[in-house]
């Protein structure tokens, strides 16, 4: 059995639990939070957050010429310095969707309501895939790709209602979602 610890806060929710703010994993901290816990590997806090809403709207800027939502970057200073405490410590990053704008505007297109939805930037996951982090965590892109091939079958085929019907897109979504992450993003490719 391995244990995976996490040191710091994640703003969002995450099953039943919800926090309204984030606090970065303190650097001088890890040490002896290791140590003591005996945990194989350690999630930290450095601007990942739960959910498909990362970031309130105040906190990131627009880009001028879509609208879009720009976050802010992930406190890469704070990661360095864990990896300078702990050298060769497998590091994991938990809230790190990057909330595929594509699946949103689908999802907002066939009847979804997610308004400003944002996530983790695919070049900063892809940077702190070449750190000591060995995983970061997606699992909402995969509910947001499924929930856009369902919404969009749905509006194409109102007549199905038989789930082989819908989950068949729905699980080519996240498949596709999945091989892109793996090899464009994760860096993970070939490395079973």
């Amino acid at each position: 059995m391995t244990v995976e610890a996490e040191l710091g806060v994640l703003a969002g929710v995450e099953d039943e639990v919800q926090a309204e703010e984030s606090h970065y994993t303190k650097p001088e901290e890890v040490i002896e939070f290791a140590t003591k816990t005996g945990c194989d590997s350690l999630a930290i806090s450095i601007g990942t957050s739960h959910g498909a809403y990362k970031f309130k709207p105040e906190q990131c800027t627009r880009d001028k010429k879509t609208g879009k939502l720009i976050p802010p970057p992930l406190a890469f200073d704070v990661l360095k310095a864990v990896e300078k405490k702990l050298p060769g410590f497998p590091i994991v990053l938990h809230g790190s969707s990057s909330v595929p704008q594509e699946h949103v505007d689908t999802i907002n297109k066939f009847g979804g309501k997610l308004p400003d939805a944002v996530g983790i930037p695919e070049e900063q996951l892809r940077k702190a895939a070449k750190s000591a982090v060995c995983k970061i965590n997606i699992d909402s892109d995969s509910r947001l790709a499924m929930t856009a091939a369902i919404r969009k079958h749905f509006a194409e085929h109102p007549e199905h209602f038989d789930p082989r019907q819908y989950l068949t897109p729905a699980r080519e979504a996240m498949k596709e979602l999945y091989v892109h992450k793996i090899v464009k993003v994760l860096g993970s490719n070939g490395k079973l």
